[in-house]
């Protein structure tokens, strides 16, 4: 039998590593700005074309790179960065593999002209032009460049077309690309960065503080949300800014962490700046902040995944803690904490008092988990039983089908109105919430019955509103609760979805069109989908850099702040579009119905709570919000009847 194992030539081997290095242009476009942040820049411009598909285009004012430099930097596991292994654990510049421009070569075509800003013979006053192409090399010569580093990457994939068919949308390639270069503009405040797509200027960054980096990035309502968060010890110093949390949202876009200023991601640290906030947001929402761990790299690993962005700690324990406590400790010194609501119920059980913080901030002993319960407003929305906030539901009922409601109000008695009269209900409603002309309908022949059941309900049961959340009514089963805000949420996202089928949406015009700016990342998104928010009844026009003119909104959103609404909005839609693989239309329709009922959890007039249950019971799926939140729950009659039995 012949040998069959051989050495693969390095075209191909460049190829399988650019498979994990290069996934897609925004790969591209971190490791080329890794590099000029290494080459000690001070001023970085990217030009990219056709979100990266065409042109990939990196010029710096860095160190540049000699003749035999530039042709070696196209080598497999070439690198200036390490010599020996002990070099892994005193790492602190961005690449040190040697991969990044074997890999790009592979898979595209490769221009680089270089030039040493300080020349260490006469050969360096020249600079060197290099051509690669599918990692073959197609030109290597002298020129005349500035000092510093121009590479162009061109057709990524060309000869990988396979690849290049799985690339998404210019829109969405474009917002991972943004997402790249704004983490690379945060952790190098001290360098100025520009970028360009299209011939059209994104973001214009100059040197400065991390301060005024951030301003710069995500706009300039930051400036008043931002809390300064600092804390130093022995093993690891953690600085940066955290977002008051009044101003924490319900998307969870802008979280940075930063070891020795490289971004990574960490769930367990993303954890103790949540239990930092534990008590001073609300459940769903999300702080902000950019946070910057320094330590010794010889207590981490950050040679664990081919991207460099997980990292591991030898004692994640103490990182925890140390976070957690600058945290807590910047939430405390700004008095961020919420003031007491003498307006809500408490559990009224013994507590017993919490012995006085020492000057460390260390405390003798921890309330008991009922006992903290004592201190929190009753919502189902709130769990005491761990540190995490947790949503419930108050009741551990199975989850109800459509043919639940049905019998939910069988047994009461029938109303003056006659069965036959069930179109009555819907003589006043717009007819796209007509069932028969209602394409999302999904129960089929049980409408009309749920219908009857609603009259019946109208004619004998009284609807209570609880503290503005709860809507409770009694069915034969025992008592009803229908969350309030869910319920809009499932009426609103049936009509938002009829509008963009039918292109039908209503418009409220406004009397005086506000002005709102936006990241350049929604900016584009919202152009992108200008048909889809017209026809829900967003109506705006372009003036100027990331800048919109709003002149009028859904009719079903009228009484909202329209720019909070529309950037808010777009900021859902730019997080739901990457975590949700749904139809983009039904992303925005779930989006806008999620904000717009955040509004309606306010105090209801009797014909309003009727009416809200009559929308309920006619929409889609009256049991589950879109995202699949129970809507409505049930507390029987034995377990009522329970509560009652000594």
């Amino acid at each position: 039998m012949l040998n069959v194992i051989q050495l693969l030539p390095d075209s191909i081997a460049n190829q399988i590593a650019a498979g994990e290095v290069v996934q897609r242009p925004a790969s591209v476009v971190k490791e080329l700005l890794e590099n000029s942040v290494d080459a000690q820049a001070k001023t970085v411009q990217i030009i990219i074309r056709d979100a990266g598909k065409s042109l990939i285009q990196i010029i710096d004012d860095g160190v540049g790179m000699s003749e035999t430099d530039a042709r070696m930097s196209f080598e497999r596991h070439a690198t200036s960065k390490i010599r020996s292994s002990d070099d892994l654990f005193r790492i602190r510049t961005m690449g040190f593999r040697g991969e990044a421009l074997a890999s790009i070569a592979a898979i595209a075509q490769v221009e680089l002209r270089t030039r040493r800003s300080e020349p260490a013979r006469s050969s360096d006053e020249l600079g060197t032009l290099i051509r690669m192409e599918g990692s073959e090399l197609k030109t290597q010569e002298s020129v005349s460049c500035l000092p510093g580093t121009n590479i162009l990457v061109k057709n990524l994939f060309f000869n990988v077309p396979a690849r290049r068919n799985f690339l998404k949308t210019n829109s969405v390639e474009m917002r991972h690309i943004l997402d790249e270069f704004q983490r690379v503009a945060l952790a190098h405040p001290e360098v100025a960065f520009s970028i360009y797509h299209n011939d059209a200027e994104v973001y214009n960054l100059q040197a400065g503080k991390l301060s005024r980096r951030i301003v710069d990035l995500f706009g300039k309502q930051y400036r008043e949300q931002l809390a300064s968060c600092e804390e130093e010890t022995p093993y690891v110093s953690v600085r940066g800014y955290i977002g008051k949390p009044e101003f924490a949202r319900k998307t969870r876009g802008e979280q940075f962490f930063f070891v020795n200023s490289r971004f990574v991601k960490h769930n367990y640290l993303h954890h103790a700046v949540v239990g930092a906030y534990e008590g001073t947001i609300q459940d769903g929402f999300h702080p902000f902040y950019v946070l910057f761990i320094e330590i010794d790299p010889s207590h981490i690993d950050i040679n664990i995944h081919p991207t460099k962005t997980e990292i591991k700690f030898d004692d994640e324990r103490s990182v925890y803690a140390i976070v957690m406590a600058a945290v807590r400790k910047a939430v405390g010194v700004y008095n961020l904490t919420p003031s007491l609501d003498f307006d809500s119920n408490v559990n009224f059980l013994p507590v017993t008092p919490a012995p006085r913080r020492s000057s460390e901030g260390q405390s003798g002993s921890q309330l008991e988990p009922q006992n903290r319960s004592a201190l929190r407003p009753m919502s189902p929305a709130w769990s005491t039983e761990s540190t995490e906030l947790k949503p419930r539901t108050g009741f551990d009922f199975p989850r109800k089908s459509a043919a639940n409601w049905q019998a939910m109000f069988e047994g009461l008695e029938p109303a003056e109105t006659p069965a036959t009269e069930d179109a009555t209900l819907f003589e006043n409603r717009p007819a796209a919430e007509t069932p028969a002309e209602t394409e999302s309908v999904t129960l089929g022949s049980r409408v009309n019955k749920l219908v009857t059941s609603a009259v019946a309900l109208e004619g004998t049961a009284a609807i209570i509103q609880v503290h503005n959340r709860y809507l409770v009514t009694s069915v034969q089963a025992g008592m009803l609760v229908i969350d309030q805000r869910r319920a809009y949420e499932r009426v609103l996202y049936d009509q938002y979805q009829a509008a963009l089928t039918k292109r039908n949406g209503v418009s409220q015009q406004l009397l005086f069109p506000k002005t709102v700016t936006v990241m350049p990342v929604d900016y584009n998104l919202a152009l992108e989908l200008r048909d889809d928010l017209t026809s829900l009844g967003f109506l705006f026009d372009e003036i100027g850099q990331n800048a919109f003119l709003i002149r009028g909104v859904p009719a079903l959103s009228v009484g909202e702040n329209e720019e909070e609404l529309f950037a808010n909005l777009l900021a859902q839609l730019r997080e739901d579009t990457g975590r949700l693989k749904l139809e983009r239309a039904e992303v925005l329709a779930r989006s806008l119905a999620r904000r717009s009922a955040a509004r309606h959890q306010k105090q209801l007039a009797e014909p309003e709570q009727r009416a809200l249950v009559d929308q309920l019971i006619a929409s889609s799926n009256p049991s589950y919000t879109p995202n699949g939140e129970p809507i409505t729950t049930i507390l029987a009659l034995d377990k009522l009847a329970g509560l009652f039995r000594s």
